[in-house]
């Protein structure tokens, strides 16, 4: 969903940290001081986690042979001297030196691959052409007749140990037509011709005492011209090979420092990891494990590993029955109305988080009820300076975020305050007899009109609760529940074609539509209520048969409720208006001099205590009608919550606060 609709909490990774019992404590600071981890009861250690490490150790050596292999073109001997420390890169996690070796090493070895087969086709030639060109009574022969099979005759060029060559001649050679042998250095060539039917027994005789046959390429041409050919692809192959290894050193060279540094790191990781591989075979190992922001992980393994010699960290993402502890991600300005939302529950790992909405509902609930300029100021004054001091600690998180949900629905208050005109009640007209002039005059007739005031409330509770059940709606279909689907779709059209209904049948107010067209919508209406009751039994069984009528009565109580908010705001106007009227009252009480200054007195202790008084009502209604319609009205119909807050283990700062004798 949209981030500034609904939001998700921050994906999280599963993280089993093992080190040695001997670097258990300095482990256990790391994570303090980092403050990330999510600490959960560890089960026992496993064959998987000793696993694990057997894997990643493998993964390390596999890099080590990359490099390796790499640095083998570097002649023997040289030296090289980093000039960056060896510990910076290993700190940093296996992931990311094993993408940045990878990727360093990929043109390299794709070099080295084009190297080492030119190599073998180099050698094949050479050897091909050294066999072929002992044969010099041969020269002139085509090479498709040196290996022959024909309908009654076939030819052959075996290679022959020297020690094997007579044994094997003495068996053969009565199957023998004719046959040429050269011996060069310890082995034999002999090339033969026979008769076809003697061929399995020929070859399988040479096979066995140790022969093979020459595999001659399919040419036609004479055995030397094949060598002068061979011969100059021969020098080309070695030219092309020589400038190869060239450029793989040129290539090597200027990416030496990292390949070495990255080599040493990789061999401290080796050793680190053959130590805890054996502490696990020994059980003096320490196990911790919890949940850690998948944005959090590198930079915590980093840590980890500069500060503890052994420690490894496996982190996977979490299984479908795993329930991770939720840590929400919402911008700033609405951040803090997380604080009412848990009072609610906190959003379960994979469940939605309406804060977003919330945050709207709420600083517009509370603004339309204060709806006044001096009532906005004294509740962010008061927040700012007195709740403070009714709260045990007043730098904790949970309370800074309450302070701005009051500063954020204050300003809205006081934006409407502005807006309406209304500064004190009407305590402008008790001072100048005139009518506020700073005012927009439609938002002023909507919040001071009781029956537009009622109009606008019931309007916002219609929106408020159908957004709640669109979400219901969007969450059904997502969880493919056809009863919640079922439902909600039924009261959409129970409400777009009963409003009218309504209208015209209480009002007189009816659409400009034929007569005909209300009665089809008295038949929509009617299989909406078919279907809410059907949807009833699909979603509790029997149950339905009585819970159906309060999905019902359910949706006009919720949208009525909402008439709260004009009668809550109508009575913070109206009764500042009646402290106004009687500090009037009282300045005039009293006849002469002396009873206009008692008058005076008098009047501005009404004001000041009266106004305190309704503050505090206002204040302490307004939020809490606020909460209830975003509780009862709105997040009940969608939403779950039952999740962990997110905890992690570290350090907190905050001011001391030091209490002396009294």
């Amino acid at each position: 969903m949209i981030p500034l609709i609904v939001n998700t909490p921050d994906p999280m990774a599963k993280v089993r940290v093992l080190t040695t019992k001997d670097y258990s404590t300095k482990t256990l600071k790391t994570l303090h001081t980092a403050g990330v981890l999510h600490v959960e009861k560890s089960e026992e250690l496993k064959p998987v986690d000793k696993e694990a490490i057997e894997k990643e150790r493998g993964e390390v050596g596999e890099l080590l042979t990359s490099i390796n292999d790499i640095l083998s073109y570097i002649p023997e001997g040289e030296t090289v001297s980093p000039t960056e420390d060896v510990g910076v890169i290993y700190t940093r996690p296996l992931s990311e030196i094993d993408s940045e070796v990878r990727l360093l090493c990929t043109k390299l070895s794709n070099m080295h691959q084009k190297a080492a087969k030119l190599s073998e086709e180099v050698e094949k030639l050479q050897g091909l052409s050294k066999y072929l060109s002992s044969l010099e009574p041969l020269a002139d022969i085509r090479l498709r007749d040196l290996d022959f099979s024909g309908s009654y005759l076939f030819s052959r060029v075996f290679i022959l140990p020297n020690e094997a060559y007579q044994l094997l001649y003495h068996e053969i050679k009565d199957y023998l037509l004719d046959s040429n042998a050269i011996t060069l250095e310890n082995e034999t060539i002999f090339y033969i011709i026979a008769r076809v039917r003697d061929q399995k027994t020929v070859e399988s005789v040479v096979r066995s005492g140790g022969g093979e046959i020459l595999q001659i390429p399919e040419a036609d041409l004479t055995v030397r011209e094949f060598l002068e050919v061979t011969d100059g692809n021969i020098h080309s192959l070695e030219g092309e090979l020589a400038e190869l290894h060239a450029e793989i050193e040129r290539k090597t060279r200027e990416n030496l420092e990292e390949l070495v540094l990255f080599r040493e790191a990789l061999s401290a990781e080796t050793e680190r990891l053959a130590v805890l591989e054996k502490a696990c075979e020994a059980k003096y190992v320490t196990l911790i494990e919890g949940w850690i922001p998948e944005n959090n992980i590198e930079d915590t393994i980093s840590e980890l590993k500069e500060n503890i010699d052994f420690v490894f960290v496996d982190t996977r993402k979490p299984e479908q029955a795993e329930e991770p502890p939720t840590k929400l991600r919402n911008i700033g300005a609405l951040k803090p109305f997380e604080v009412l939302v848990n009072m609610f529950g906190t959003p379960k790992y994979r469940e939605w988080d309406p804060t977003p909405l919330t945050a709207y509902s709420f600083a517009v609930f509370f603004g339309l009820m204060l709806c006044d300029v001096a009532y906005a100021i004294g509740i962010i004054l008061a927040a700012r300076f007195l709740i403070r001091k009714f709260v045990d600690d007043p730098y904790s998180e949970g309370y800074r975020l309450f302070q701005r949900v009051l500063y954020i629905s204050g300003g809205v208050a006081l934006v409407l305050g502005l807006l309406t005109g209304n500064y004190l009640g009407d305590v402008y007209y008790l001072l100048f007899g005139v009518d506020s002039v700073l005012h927009l005059g439609p938002v002023r007739e909507w919040l001071t009109d009781p029956i537009s005031f009622i109009i606008l409330s019931i309007i916002l509770g219609l929106i408020h609760v159908n957004t709640a059940h669109m979400m219901a709606l969007i969450g059904g279909v997502i969880k493919r529940d056809k009863g919640i689907v079922v439902n909600k779709i039924a009261l959409f059209t129970l409400q777009i074609f009963g409003i009218p209904i309504i209208l015209l049948w209480l009002f007189n107010i009816s659409l400009p539509v034929s007569p005909g067209v209300y009665t089809i919508f008295l038949y929509i209406v009617g299989a909406s209520v078919v279907a809410i009751v059907v949807s009833s039994f699909m979603q509790r069984g029997g149950l339905g048969a009585i819970f159906w009528i309060f999905d019902l009565t359910g949706l006009l109580g919720d949208v009525m409720s909402y008439a709260r908010l004009a009668g809550v705001g109508l009575a913070t106007f109206y009764l500042a208006s009646s402290f106004n009227m009687l500090a009037k009252l009282f300045s005039g009480m009293i006849p002469g001099v002396i009873g206009v200054i008692l008058g005076a007195i008098l009047a501005v202790v009404v004001l000041v205590f009266g106004h305190l008084i309704n503050l505090a009502l206002s204040g302490i209604g307004c939020f809490v009608h606020s909460l209830r319609l975003c509780f009862v009205e709105f997040l009940s119909k969608f939403y779950e919550g039952g999740g962990e807050v997110y905890s992690p283990f570290r350090l907190k700062t905050r001011p001391a606060l030091i209490k002396g004798k009294a």
